[in-house]
């Protein structure tokens, strides 16, 4: 299959952005693929994140989108309005998986089904994009690692900021040691609004008739019909794994690509549930620590990862990566790189216990110093700051597909977010879940992508 050079494909979406900004559900018509070239997916779980998802996937001219699977008739219904009578939709995702012109799936749907539905969309033959995170259930991760494996299929997980140039410039600066060795980052991603705490909308006509709701239970406890829980499914332990999984997931997914990390050892969670007191049982404030083992990458620090969704203060979502020579802040496709060194001499006076010396004593000291520390020791390097802003109409949930779909056409399984990569992200964010409910600390095995128990 034809490959779409990463330049090219940028120049020809810088253009066609104002065509996609009033029809972002159709292709970008100037650029033109044989249909011998195309990749056709299937959508399951026609959400909200499966429209994001599916628009993204689609701004790559040589995939087409053929079926639709959603628990959902509405949904159904729009997938039909939005991309045409021929598309196919089914309640069922079986089968979308029996299709033999479906090449590959996007699983957009609730957290606790991405598992089940990737092990079986595997094996029967499908590339597979799913959504973070990979698993609801840490003793899923290694299934599902192991059934992509033996599969040969393309899979990818999709945290897709990673995919964006500044992440990308982030870690060439890690890795040319521009804030020295890391000692501690900070990543925050705070809310307060009512649909950003996930109280999305639910649809007068949500029923029993209208939604296959045993089916979206699965594997959770057997309840009757509930509409709330059906569409705000992110609020219930049930079927969703909490700010941890939602957005805790992303920001690990960006340390470990920045710093070259395959995860932390150690994790202990707090917070509770202090504003939205609707029902849901899951906390709406969660602050979680994580101690990072030194490795061949990088040195020991300490990583701290907070949600606030009632902060009615100054929202500035960022990550700062701190080292004993500078930091990197990062966050909505900027980056500032300040970079600042300590001067060799200590310096004395001031707030020092210099002053609390003998005068005699004073002047031996004095003496000393100017033996031991040159002039030239004395001053710091001036402080420099860089700055960097990712390349205008820069995409990176478009970028993210387009990484997917070129390994499916090379044959590779290597993309920016395989599973394990995936992984190494969900299982310390589903740890955090497990810290907080259990309050205590949990230790994690990075390499194994286990949990342990501390001797």
């Amino acid at each position: 299959m034809k490959k779409i050079a990463r330049r090219k494909f940028l120049e020809q979406m810088a253009i066609a952005t104002p065509i996609a900004a009033i029809q972002p559900f159709h292709l970008i018509k100037s650029m033109k693929t044989s249909p011998a070239d195309k990749i056709r997916i299937a959508t399951i779980g026609m959400g909200i994140q499966g429209h994001y998802d599916t628009r993204s996937a689609l701004k790559d001219p040589g995939v087409e989108l053929v079926a639709v699977a959603d628990l959902y008739q509405g949904r159904l219904d729009r997938a039909k309005a939005d991309y045409g009578n021929q598309l196919f939709v089914t309640r069922d995702y079986r089968e979308v998986l029996q299709r033999k012109d479906v090449d590959a799936v996007l699983i957009v749907t609730s957290d606790h089904w991405h598992g089940r539905i990737a092990l079986d969309a595997l094996a029967a033959g499908k590339h597979v994009y799913c959504e973070k995170p990979m698993v609801k259930q840490i003793s899923e991760g290694l299934v599902v690692i192991e059934a992509w494996k033996k599969s040969g299929k393309t899979m990818q997980v999709g945290s897709q900021r990673i995919s964006g140039s500044d992440a990308a410039e982030a870690r060439r600066m890690i890795a040319a040691g521009d804030i020295g060795a890391i000692n501690y980052m900070e990543s925050n991603s705070d809310r307060f609004n009512s649909i950003g705490a996930w109280n999305y909308s639910i649809p007068p006509d949500a029923s029993p008739a209208t939604v296959d709701w045993d089916t979206f239970l699965g594997n959770a406890p057997k309840r009757p019909f509930d509409a709330t829980r059906f569409f705000r499914w992110r609020n219930y332990r049930d079927y969703g794994t909490g700010v941890a999984g939602d957005l805790f997931v992303h920001l690990l997914t960006s340390t470990h690509y920045i710093t070259n990390s395959m995860g932390p050892t150690r994790i202990y969670s707090s917070g509770g549930l202090y504003h939205w007191k609707d029902g849901r049982d899951v906390p709406d404030v969660l602050v979680s620590v994580m101690d990072y083992p030194q490795t061949a990458q990088h040195g020991a620090f300490q990583a701290v990862y907070r949600v606030n969704f009632a902060n009615a203060g100054s929202i500035n979502n960022s990550t700062r990566i701190i080292g004993d020579e500078g930091e990197i802040l990062f966050g909505n496709g900027r980056l500032t790189l300040t970079k600042k060194k300590l001067a060799q001499a200590p310096g004395y006076g001031g707030y020092d216990s210099f002053f609390t010396f003998p005068e005699e004593t004073q002047k031996e000291f004095v003496k000393q110093y100017d033996a031991k520390y040159p002039e030239d020791t004395r001053k710091a390097e001036p402080v420099k700051e860089i700055k960097y802003e990712s390349p205008k109409g820069e995409d990176a949930h478009a970028l993210h597909f387009l990484n997917f779909f070129d390994n499916i056409r090379k044959g590779s399984q290597g993309t920016i977010e395989d599973p394990e990569v995936g992984f190494r992200a969900a299982g310390p964010a589903l740890a955090c879940n497990e810290s907080y409910f259990a309050q205590k600390v949990i230790h994690w095995d990075p390499v194994a992508m286990k949990l342990k128990k501390k001797k």
